[in-house]
């Protein structure tokens, strides 16, 4: 699923360094005037501006090799079952996932603490006084892979670009930028209007940045499948449209020695394929055309692994903790359509899936039930409102349902036979109370018109998994089918909210901004295009909440805000939730080292993992 799935500045004097590093600072008290190495939300940053190397790289890890996978996550407009598009920061069209990797940015994320980011292309900004201005200083080294200079007017032009024309999740974060300008041919200033949280710039300054020349002379568009000029660790190799692609090691990468890139990026090639079903790609993966997958199906986790290759201890099942991130994996209820708008009907809808059955029967005890929007996190909400949640939560009290003020919405535990009369019970009284009557086998409102509830799905395994899910809705009336369609007319029909139910999950970061939670929460993000606002939710409360918590001047105060959001969201059920998995079930030919502590906030296998000569010649892969 797409996740989509995500933050202390270049500090040259030794006084920039300790204001920096004070405990428990909040953005807001971040030094002005000097330059900065690095930049958290909250708290400490944990690496000094001499630092070598992030602590969870293997510095002397060799270069070379291929490592050819299955992307387990992507973002943007990816798609990992077919490409039309080398654009991967447009909203339409689709990009194979991993092309940011072509690209660098400002500042890139540290994967060992939960919200900061250190100097790539930049090596020191400046805060203004009035904190609406970011004045970046480029590194004159950088350059782009037809060794041309990468400038502040690059830089300058990539912003101005991405505000107009960018995807969603980009634009959403530069709606306040009022200004992109390049001072010199090495100072690039962004200006806002100071209408932004505080922590937007944690997203803008991660976002790949462009080469001007390339942008003039070819469109923005999703029409292109000529390579953009990039400046990053890899660029396009070969590639065949739909089917596969390779991303070339860049030999004389100009940042390779920087200390955010050292021990990273040691594939000569990274290659990804792409397949309709993940039936083709798992027998692709038996036969070793696919090195790297994570197994998102339990059954063949369980029973699929007994093919030579894995029996003979060529290939390795092995299980790595998830991120500390936020994770919320959910139904969607689209409330584009007049019938769900009842927030009985979508309590209904949420009775009839029995995920008791379907944990036993589908996923053979591997997943837990997901209640929160947050799981995995201290943001989840339990129990009654604390004090400082009710003082966010009762100036809205007429605006919110009242499950709110009481303990946390807990989805209730069926009795795992698939049809549980009792909470079908419940579910019928709930859409006669919303004014649904039976007639004959379904239910009509009062013009005669059936209720009816379709789910979207581009894979058979959600066909399977929703099957007994839609016959628990017909059984209390509501006319309830699945749709199985293409991958490309499922991207189009989610990008434009055509559709009643569609699952989706999302990592937020581990520090959200405003900018993470308005393009999935917020009612300014309910009607636009490619956004990430599937159910379509437009509350004047939920957003004065995703308001608080980019309003949040210190991590206390952005928990209690996402609690209080979450206990909203969950009384709402504009997304009924699901279930969720505590780690990542990698599956990969034994050719490959890794460093030995996975870092808590990323796990990107292609860029920290190394090809390993000695383990590759004793599978005959070498």
């Amino acid at each position: 699923m797409a996740v989509l799935p995500r933050r202390d500045f270049l500090a040259l004097s030794a006084a920039a360094a300790a204001a920096a590093l004070l405990p428990g600072r909040a953005f807001a008290d971040v030094a002005t005037g000097v330059k900065l190495h690095g930049l958290s939300a909250f708290g400490d940053l944990k690496y000094k501006p001499d630092f070598a190397h992030f602590d969870y790289v293997n510095v002397d890890a060799p270069s070379g090799g291929l490592f050819n996978f299955s992307p387990p996550n992507w973002d943007y407009n990816q798609n990992t079952e077919t490409f039309n598009t080398l654009n991967s920061f447009t909203s339409k069209g689709d990009a194979p996932p991993r092309m940011e990797m072509c690209f660098d940015t400002l500042m890139v994320r540290a994967q060992d603490e939960p919200d900061a980011v250190y100097g790539q292309l930049a090596n020191g900004v400046i805060l203004s006084a009035d904190r609406k201005s970011y004045e970046f200083s480029l590194r004159p080294e950088a350059r782009f892979h037809d060794s041309t200079p990468l400038t502040a007017e690059d830089a300058a032009f990539t912003y101005k670009l991405y505000k107009d024309n960018g995807h969603p999740k980009i634009t959403q974060a530069l709606k306040f930028l009022t200004d992109a300008v390049a001072v010199d041919a090495h100072t690039l200033r962004l200006t806002f209007s100071g209408g932004q949280s505080a922590r937007t710039v944690l997203n803008v300054v991660q976002f790949p940045i462009l080469s001007k020349t390339f942008y003039t002379a070819n469109p923005f568009d999703s029409s292109q499948l000529n390579a953009p000029l990039g400046s990053g660790a890899y660029k396009v190799g070969r590639l065949s449209a739909g089917t596969w692609i390779e991303y070339e090691r860049v030999a004389d990468y100009w940042g390779r020695d920087l200390p955010v890139n050292r021990g990273q990026n040691n594939f000569e090639i990274i290659r990804i394929e792409f397949y309709q079903n993940r039936t083709a790609g798992f027998e692709a993966f038996k036969k070793g055309e696919i090195l790297y997958r994570e197994e998102s199906v339990s059954r063949v986790w369980a029973t699929g692994y007994d093919f030579p290759a894995f029996t003979s201890g060529k290939v390795v099942k092995n299980e790595f903790p998830s991120e500390k991130f936020p994770t919320m994996q959910a139904t969607a209820v689209n409330q584009r359509r007049e019938h769900f708008r009842d927030a009985r009907v979508r309590q209904a809808i949420a009775l009839c899936f029995d995920f008791e059955w379907t944990r036993r029967n589908f996923f053979y005890g591997s997943y837990e039930r997901s209640q929160s929007c947050f799981e995995k996190s201290d943001f989840r909400a339990e129990g009654p409102p604390s004090p400082q949640e009710l003082a966010l939560l009762e100036p809205l009290r007429s605006q919110l349902p009242a499950e709110v003020f009481g303990e946390a919405v807990i989805q209730p535990a069926s009795d795992g036979s698939g049809r549980d009369r009792k909470l079908l019970g419940q579910a019928a009284k709930l859409l006669a109370a919303a004014g649904w009557k039976r007639s004959g086998d379904f239910v009509v409102n009062d013009k005669g018109e059936k209720l009816s509830a379709e789910f979207l799905v581009d894979d058979d395994i959600f066909v399977q998994i929703y099957s007994p899910w839609v016959a628990n809705m017909k059984a209390v009336g509501i006319d309830a089918t699945i749709r199985l369609v293409d991958s490309a007319q499922y991207q189009l029909r989610q990008a434009t909210f055509d559709f009643d139910l569609i699952s989706a999950a999302f990592n937020f970061s581990a520090t959200p901004t405003l900018d993470d939670l308005e393009i999935i929460f917020h009612s300014s993000t309910a009607n636009a295009s490619y956004s990430r606002n599937l159910p379509g939710t437009s509350d004047p409360a939920v957003d004065s909440l995703v308001d608080a918590v980019g309003a949040a001047k210190d991590r206390d105060n952005l928990t209690v805000a996402m609690r209080a959001l979450d206990r909203v969201l969950r009384a709402r059920l504009d997304w009924i939730p699901s279930w969720f998995l505590a780690n990542h079930r990698s599956a990969y030919w034994d050719m490959f080292g890794f460093p030995e502590q996975k870092p808590d906030f990323g796990f990107p296998v292609e860029t920290l993992w190394w090809f390993d000569k000695g383990k590759a010649a004793k599978i005959g892969k070498a």
